[in-house]
């Protein structure tokens, strides 16, 4: 999915020098001034690097994929390699498949089967996951464990992309741990807790993106924020418009949401949030969906 554009997207490389600057900040000269608020910086600096990771699996911001991909190559991010986050997502946008347990590698939902036989304290855990305080809690570590099971399970089978894609993380992991433990000021362990927390943030953007819905198009949320959430997110809170234009830069967004919001409101069915603070207020400690998918089977074919 390139880029509609060829030009050099320098409001991305201006994002990409803040953050940069902000997380070598953190882990050098704010630790000894504060672990708190080095640890609160590190964790936005993080943050923000995920979102510039999904700009750059989208073709952005320079016109070699090559030298866009060596901007995200530390691996700053600490739980996810960038080439397993890149073709699982890019699966994700295959939006006839959107929230199906099996085909939507991003999707919450699980089989009704599945769900009727798993354990009580499952069952507790995964409930507690569907609320909003629930994602960011727990959310970030049953993602990585599903995320190492099944790619371990992958790499058994021989798929040797999956099994590149964690060697290339780890010399990236390994270039941030030289930082940390000669230049850097901060430890191993508060690093680790940064990066989970930064984790964390990003489940607060993808908690609601999608639905069950017969209507593929209708699955995918637009939240209209404006706010720090949003550039934190890089826009991606107006999600169906960048899954009906995969390729448009963040910072065009929210212009073409606004030039054709009707459009956007009538293709997703007004699945329509005005902020987060709506979200954090009807969501926080309550679910929004349940877990067994409530339309299964997902249908594979759309109507307009």
């Amino acid at each position: 999915m390139q880029t509609e554009s060829r030009a050099i997207e320098w409001p991305t490389l201006i994002v990409f020098a803040a953050t940069y600057a902000l997380w070598i900040a953190a882990t050098t000269v704010l630790w000894p001034l504060s672990p708190t608020l080095a640890i609160l910086a590190a964790t936005l600096a993080i943050g923000q690097y995920s979102s510039l990771t999904h700009e750059v699996l989208h073709g952005h911001p320079l016109r070699s994929r090559p030298l866009s991909e060596a901007l995200v190559f530390p691996g700053i991010t600490l739980y996810v390699p960038y080439m397993r986050f890149k073709d699982l997502h890019l699966q994700h946008h295959f939006d006839p498949a959107l929230t199906d347990p099996y085909d939507d590698p991003e999707s919450n939902y699980l089989d009704p089967a599945v769900w009727a036989r798993l354990s009580g304290p499952r069952k507790w855990l995964l409930r507690f996951n569907n609320t909003l305080f629930g994602r960011m809690a727990v959310g970030p570590a049953l993602s990585f464990v599903a995320l190492v099971k099944g790619d371990f399970a992958a790499m058994r089978r021989g798929e040797h992309r999956v099994t590149l894609g964690w060697v290339l993380h780890a010399v990236g992991v390994a270039l941030v741990a030289l930082w940390l433990l000669t230049l850097g000021q901060m430890p191993i362990w508060a690093y680790c807790l940064a990066a989970y927390l930064g984790w964390s943030l990003l489940k607060i953007r993808t908690y609601l993106e999608h639905r069950a819905h017969d209507l593929a198009r209708a699955r995918t949320v637009i939240i209209e924020s404006q706010g720090p959430l949003a550039l934190l997110f890089l826009n991606n809170n107006f999600h169906a418009v960048h899954h009906m234009h995969p390729g448009l830069s963040w910072y065009k967004l929210p212009a073409a949401y606004r030039a054709r919001k009707d459009h956007y409101q009538r293709r997703n069915e007004a699945y329509v949030y005005r902020s987060y603070v709506e979200i954090f207020r009807q969501y926080l400690f309550r679910a929004k969906d349940p877990l067994p998918h409530p339309v299964w089977p997902v249908r594979k074919t759309d109507a307009d």
